[in-house]
């Protein structure tokens, strides 16, 4: 006899078997006793959560011969030509290869059909969400008023992708991801049956592994028993799947914590040199600050963090040593790194930038100066100063007539109207190179009024975005700033939103417009 996996083998039998589904499984287990099933179910959730099992399982409870009941037999015709995929009154079908209006026509002619053998036809479409938009039209009234004998059961992995109006006329059960606990349970009740010893952390980095799928981590484990023969070891399994160990998360988290940088990058170094994948240690080392952050406030809950209580009470003690604010700049820090790593094509040099700026000490200037001197330069980069390098030359001007120099201040410090519009697509222009969206906000407005140094600049009234974006605290500090650069007097700018104000339709007042027609040479043509 040809050897069966372990994902077919320990396949549920019986709804009291399905792993992690507790909510589901009372439900329909009420609705069979109660005769309350409804006429069409519509089963979501993530792949290997035993959506497709669950559906055979309710064809089973309703064709049983002692049926419909919650504990069908499998030892009559009925369940067993069911289990093994021969029923006449059990129709699996592939929603992705029968997608289309014909397919679905064929299947409307075959509900007439009174059932072969039991007592209902149950049809189970997976991956429904796949059948085209003719297809699901189709099928509306069909599903809304089947035959007293039909049943239908679909399965899907993105419901959003399913009409309303299919939706409407099914009764939805949602199928969540199999905790890893619940998946430990699991993997050591076949572990006992297939009479195989295999130690819990190893347990655990399957069905860590396996991210909620019960039917990835039975063929994860198969692959396992094959690759390590009897003794299977968690250096066989962090190999074969390129798995970082738990500890070296712990202990790189640890330099992070202790303001190590240098034993931290080793620490990184040696797991590279092990062939692992910088890609999965990133991801690692975000949720290990993530465990890090729930065990901050909630103690070791291994209910929050789904993991093994000793794994747990581990995270407990690792956290007393950080603060929240440092875990989420250290989530901050570690998504700047991957957004890095798809523009360099490389994920280990942001990761290797992203460890030393967590472990740093920002308390020692020694070592700000001796390890990130690439640093300075941002800080030395403010152009405030190109105004300041020609106030002394105003000012030795000015001091040639003595009387002027208390009026200095004033001066400087105040600006006219129309100095204001003659800089205004100046400013627009300086804008772009600093950030485009801010000049088309600012291009949509119009100067109202500048009283002392409060420049009002308006609106029309369904403009509202251009007002919100512009009075954030960053755009509105970039504006000031390039009226200061022009007008050498620093203003403040306030935005509101008119009935006075139309707007601008003339095409040759956009500032770049004007640039385009400069270059160009061209001018702008009017249709009438």
């Amino acid at each position: 006899m040809s050897y069966i996996v372990l994902a077919l083998k320990w396949r549920p039998k019986n709804l009291d078997e399905i792993v992690g589904q507790s909510h589901i499984v009372s439900t329909l287990q009420n609705a069979i006793q109660g005769n309350r099933l409804a006429h069409a179910y519509i089963f979501s959730g993530p792949r290997g959560v035993g959506k497709t099992s669950t559906a055979r399982i309710l064809a089973k409870a309703l064709n049983c011969v002692n049926g419909p009941t919650p504990s069908p037999c499998g030892k009559c015709p009925s369940c067993v030509s069911i289990a093994q995929g021969k029923s006449l009154d059990v129709l699996e079908i592939d929603g992705a290869s029968n997608r289309g209006i014909d397919e679905i026509r064929e299947l409307r002619e075959s509900v007439k059909f009174a059932p072969a053998q039991g007592k209902y036809k149950v049809y189970i479409i997976d991956e429904v969400h796949q059948i085209t938009s003719d297809g699901f039209n189709a099928l509306l009234k069909t599903l809304e008023e089947p035959p007293e004998f039909v049943k239908f059961i679909f399965a899907t992995t993105q419901p959003n992708k399913v009409p309303l109006t299919i939706l409407s006329r099914c009764q939805r059960l949602d199928f969540r991801r199999i905790s890893v606990m619940e998946i430990i349970a699991q993997l050591e009740k076949i572990m006992a049956a297939e009479k195989l010893k295999i130690d819990k952390d190893v347990l655990f980095a399957v069905a860590k592994s396996s991210d909620g799928s019960m039917r990835d981590a039975e063929s994860i484990l198969d692959q396992l028993i094959a690759f390590a023969k009897d003794k299977v070891s968690i250096k066989d399994i962090t190999n074969m799947l390129g798995l970082v160990e738990q500890d070296a998360l712990f202990n790189i988290a640890e330099k992070i914590i202790s303001k190590d940088p240098r034993s931290a990058l080793e620490i990184f170094n040696q797991i590279m040199e092990q062939g692992k994948d910088a890609n999965v240690f990133l991801n690692n080392l975000i949720e290990h600050f993530r465990n890090l952050m729930v065990a901050k406030v909630a103690q070791a809950d291994s209910e929050l963090i789904d993991l093994p209580q000793d794994i747990c009470e581990r995270f407990s003690a690792q956290a007393q040593g950080i603060s929240l604010h440092d875990i989420f700049s250290a989530f901050n820090v570690l998504v700047g790194a991957q957004e890095m790593s798809k523009r360099l094509d490389s994920v280990r040099i942001p990761l290797e930038i992203a460890i030393v700026r967590l472990a740093h000490d920002k308390k020692n200037p020694n070592f700000e100066t001796a390890v990130a001197p690439k640093y300075t330069p941002p800080e030395e980069k403010p152009q405030i100063d190109k105004p300041k390098v020609e106030k002394p030359q105003v000012k030795d001007e000015e001091d040639i007539d003595p009387p002027q120099a208390p009026v200095e201040p004033e001066t400087k410090n105040s600006v006219s109207l129309d100095a204001v519009k003659n800089v205004w697509n100046n400013a627009i222009e300086n804008l772009t190179k600093i950030k485009m969206s801010l000049a088309t906000y600012l291009n949509e407005g119009a100067i109202v009024s500048l009283e002392g140094n409060l420049l009002t600049v308006g609106f029309p009234k369904n403009y509202s975005l251009h007002k919100e974006s512009l009075e954030t605290n960053a755009n509105k500090a970039i504006v000031e700033k390039v009226f200061l650069e022009l007008l050498d007097a620093r203003i403040k700018v306030n935005f509101i939103l008119s009935d006075e104000l139309e707007r601008k339709d003339d095409a040759e007042k956009h500032a770049f417009v004007k640039s385009a027609l400069d270059m160009f040479n061209a001018r702008v043509v009017k249709e009438i």
